[in-house]
């Protein structure tokens, strides 16, 4: 195995050789490490997560899971170990740990699709306050976005194999950029990152370089974001939900105009 100077949150550069050449060459791969999530001292989860901006994570999982209500909710964080095995460490107020006794469950995270862990129905398509609702931001704010965001996503440049949570502001600038192997992950933590920020989210819009699939609406109507993009196309069900639960849902294709999903398009029929 090769040593290079690396980017925080990949490994060091790998040797391989490229099938019918025996020539070694080198790529920097992606970490990832196993992440133990606890509330006061209790156990709740192990989820494989890229090994930066844990904190972050530990915040946006929370909240995206309704573990807990507010970041006020939380009174410290401790993150412990290195390399492969890791601890995130949660203080939390007596109320959200009754609940979380109440609800709990143990999850098996991955970097994959699924629900991770979830064992009941009402827990893969639960009850969610609908939003306030909010108008949908500026075209010029999407305008060029592609390009922009790969900008801003700099361990994917070094590695690959990571996706990235964006928000973006009201003034259509790019405010915080989170990744990681897992899409659920990147969008836990920009979501932690939003909260720990105190960020007014309600002009601004959360995009996803992922598919959009349900759980990713779940996270970020919890979280009360107002408008959430993806560079990929939303499935039915996340269509249909986003409309009840008055959550903006745009699809940014790769050489066409925006596509607003929610809310529904005003048609003859529905006049």
């Amino acid at each position: 195995m090769a040593q290079s100077a690396v980017l925080p949150g990949t490994a060091s550069a790998y040797a391989y050789t490229e099938l019918g050449d025996g020539r070694a060459q080198n790529a920097a791969l992606a970490e990832e490490c196993a992440l133990a999530i606890s509330y006061n001292d209790l156990n709740q989860a192990v989820m494989m997560v890229s090994p930066h901006h844990l904190e972050d994570f530990a915040v946006g999982f929370s909240l995206g899971n309704a573990l807990v209500t507010s970041i006020d909710d939380i009174y410290d964080i401790q993150l412990r170990g290195l390399a492969s095995s890791r601890e995130a460490r949660l203080e939390v107020s007596s109320r959200c740990f009754w609940a979380i006794k109440q609800q709990r469950r143990q999850l098996a995270g991955n970097s994959g699709c699924g629900l991770c862990g979830v064992d009941a129905l009402e827990q893969a398509l639960p009850v969610l306050n609908a939003l306030p609702g909010a108008p949908l931001p500026p075209l010029a704010h999407l305008q060029g976005l592609r390009e922009r965001i790969s900008e801003q996503q700099q361990l994917a440049r070094h590695s690959g194999a990571l996706h990235a949570a964006l928000f973006i502001d009201a003034q259509g600038e790019i405010r915080l950029c989170r990744e990681d192997i897992g899409r659920h992950n990147a969008l836990d933590k920009l979501i932690g990152a939003i909260a720990r920020e105190r960020i007014d989210t309600y002009a601004g819009f959360a995009l996803v370089t992922s598919r959009c699939s349900l759980e990713l609406l779940h996270k970020a109507v919890r979280a009360g974001l107002a408008t959430l993009v993806s560079l990929s196309a939303p499935t039915a069900l996340t269509v249909e939900w986003a409309r009840r639960h008055r959550l903006n849902l745009i699809h940014l294709p790769h050489h066409s105009t925006p596509r607003v999903y929610s809310p529904a398009p005003v048609t003859e029929e529905s006049l």
